[in-house]
């Protein structure tokens, strides 16, 4: 992903609310299978990581790259934004 890319991706996550809340039980298998779903009608989301969860967010945010396919686009705070292409509803294209 280029930088323009993630510039364009970072814009267009700042007018969404979180999908997904990480709380105390952290990533459970359940957790990532609903993400990936989520990911493949969205493409882009935002998750909250609430206060009560005792990882850190940029460490939660590359276990969920790796377990959903998908790609990091920002951790700010408590605020992960994730981005994957969706195989069969593509709704955002990506500058080149």
């Amino acid at each position: 992903m280029t930088t323009k890319q993630r510039a364009y991706l970072k814009g267009l996550a700042m007018n969404i609310e979180p999908t997904f809340r990480i709380g105390k039980q952290s990533l459970t298998p359940e957790f990532c299978e609903g993400i990936r779903e989520i990911l493949e009608a969205r493409e882009l989301i935002k998750v909250a990581v609430l206060q009560n969860c005792a990882d850190e967010p940029k460490e939660l945010a590359r276990i969920l790259s790796e377990r959903t396919g998908a790609e990091t686009v920002q951790v700010i705070g408590k605020r992960i934004v994730l981005y994957r292409e969706s195989k069969t509803q593509k709704k955002i294209e990506l500058p080149r």
